[in-house]
């Protein structure tokens, strides 16, 4: 299986359906066929051959996924980049891949500019979309729209395309040296995308809105799950609660992942009970753990079904989904939402296991800790041009995730926290996400983040970073004892620092590495690769 049979088969069976609504533009899959073959033909133009590499700087929109497709129609490397990154990042991204084209949204200017800048850029040509000026450039660019007017809209036969070959590289946002690339290869993608074909029951009835970064898989993987069974894919350039809440209604999306924190605003605008959510089946939560609260709102919200999912990008990204088994139908309601409120089972598309440090399983008791693992067809081969990471992430077909969880006797897995988010505070670990769970039940908190920090007596503190929703007030004070009276004291936070907002990655998650930055050495961070 390889990506370009995706779009062949949606051709064949769906061709005159709706594939694509951007904005004002919709098109067919007729139409989007034909122009991802114009612009594969330009790349070919452009000298791009099979392995050559094209990165994209793009928000959600339909140049995004006519890209994926035309690239991976040549057996290239798409490589899309974070657009929240600075220029010296976005530079090292392009030069570490190799990528000699860059297609970039005109929004994007300076950022490109001032990437082409840095010193040792190789990339030799931009294609701009979008309308408006951008900067003059030391480097060739044309207009991306001027230029698939004019270029053929032949299918040229697909080279010698491989499963094993290289289809993407995405970059994890390394904190110490070097960002890592993430190879996925057609095999990892296609085996992911028939994967959640089936346990998601996609069909051609479904809508899917992309509102989390197409850049990041917690997203990127419709692009061929919706597109092999004939769905429509919806694109909303840029999260703003109050739009996507009103397309979700017009368009009458039946199915979409957020990331937790985009669920949690959504769950919390004024306008969320009064639209009309009728096309809507399932709404999917992925790319950080969410809290059971949030979960709660989300189902009384939008009156859908409602799974977690867990994934890296190493992973493309699912592991786990909180898909309830069918025999646990009969259960009371709200036992039915604590199991949808876990991380999941494992996705059909893998096998996971949680360890001990010695490698043996945990037992299934919800109590002991240990490390999830996994191994399948969806598992990345490595990381580019660094075999030496390789080997410390992949031992014997496994691959370390670094996630720590307990799993129950149905094979549900919870994660309560990432290796290096455990809070060791006078010789007692402390799950930043338990704590987190409670913090979110406050009536008064809109967002919260739960961190360990420096403290002489202790070793390390814990700290909790709160947004309050709007008109609410409360005090230090109120919020620890909230956190007493339903945790271990030693669990509490000690201190809690209240701010207008929590930074976010480019995914959208909390960017705790950011949060701790103010209480520790930079050098003391380790990267985060989770989706």
């Amino acid at each position: 299986m390889i990506i370009p049979e995706i779009r062949a088969k949606a051709v064949t069976l769906y061709g005159k359906k709706a594939a694509l609504v951007c904005g004002d533009l919709r098109l067919t899959y007729q139409d989007f066929d034909r122009r991802v073959n114009a612009l594969c033909n330009l790349l070919r133009e452009l000298k791009i051959q099979k392995d050559g590499k094209v990165a994209i700087l793009h928000p959600n929109c339909h140049y995004f996924m006519e890209a994926y497709y035309a690239v991976a129609q040549l057996g290239a490397v798409a490589v899309p980049i974070n657009y929240r990154l600075s220029p010296k990042d976005v530079a090292f991204i392009l030069n570490d891949s190799e990528s000699s084209v860059l297609i970039a949204d005109r929004q994007f200017t300076h950022l490109v500019a001032g990437t082409l800048e840095e010193e040792g850029t190789e990339t030799q040509m931009v294609l701009w979309t979008g309308a408006g000026e951008h900067c003059p450039l030391a480097i060739e660019s044309l207009d991306y729209e001027k230029e698939i007017q004019h270029a053929s809209t032949a299918t040229r036969a697909v080279d010698d395309i491989q499963e094993e070959t290289v289809a993407q590289l995405y970059y994890t946002s390394g904190t110490t040296g070097r960002p890592k690339g993430v190879i996925l290869t057609h095999k990892n993608i296609c085996t992911h995308a028939l994967g959640a074909i089936a346990e998601l029951h996609l069909t051609d009835r479904d809508r899917w809105i992309h509102v989390a970064p197409m850049f990041h898989l917690a997203d990127a993987w419709a692009t061929w799950a919706i597109t092999w069974v004939g769905g429509t894919h919806i694109f909303v350039r840029a999260f703003d609660p109050s739009n996507v809440l009103e397309i979700m209604e017009r368009e009458r999306v039946s199915i979409t992942n957020m990331i937790p924190t985009m669920l949690n605003l959504l769950v919390n605008h004024p306008d969320a009970k009064k639209r009309n959510y009728s096309g809507l089946r399932v709404l999917l939560s992925g790319g950080a753990p969410i809290a059971p609260e949030v979960v709660k709102k989300i189902v009384a919200t939008f009156q859908c079904d409602y799974i977690q999912t867990y994934g890296m990008t190493e992973t493309a990204p699912y592991l786990t989904m909180s898909i309830l088994k069918d025999y646990l139908g009969d259960l009371p309601d709200d036992e039915q939402l604590r199991i949808k409120s876990k991380t999941g089972r494992e996705f059909i598309g893998v096998q996971l296991k949680v360890v001990r440090e010695d490698g043996t399983e945990v037992k299934k008791n919800e109590r002991e800790v240990g490390e999830i693992i996994v191994k399948g067809d969806i598992v990345t081969p490595g990381y580019w041009r660094l075999p030496e990471e390789t080997q410390k992430a992949i031992k014997d077909g496994w691959l370390y995730t670094g996630d720590l969880a307990v799993m129950d006797a149905e094979g549900y897995v919870t994660i309560v926290d990432r290796k290096k988010d455990i809070i060791l505070t006078g010789g007692e670990n402390v799950y930043s996400t338990e704590v987190e769970n409670i913090l979110y039940m406050h009536p008064a908190v809109l967002e919260a983040a739960v961190i360990g920090v420096p403290d002489e007596k202790w070793g390390e503190m814990v700290q909790a970073i709160v947004v309050l929703k709007q008109g609410t007030q409360t005090t230090e004070e109120e919020i620890i004892g909230f956190c007493k009276e339903r945790l271990a004291r030693y669990k509490a936070p000690k201190a809690v620092e209240f701010c207008p907002e929590l930074p976010k990655t480019g995914s959208g998650k909390i960017a705790k590495r950011q949060l701790r930055a103010k209480y520790w050495p930079i050098n003391n961070q380790q990267e985060d690769t989770s989706s």
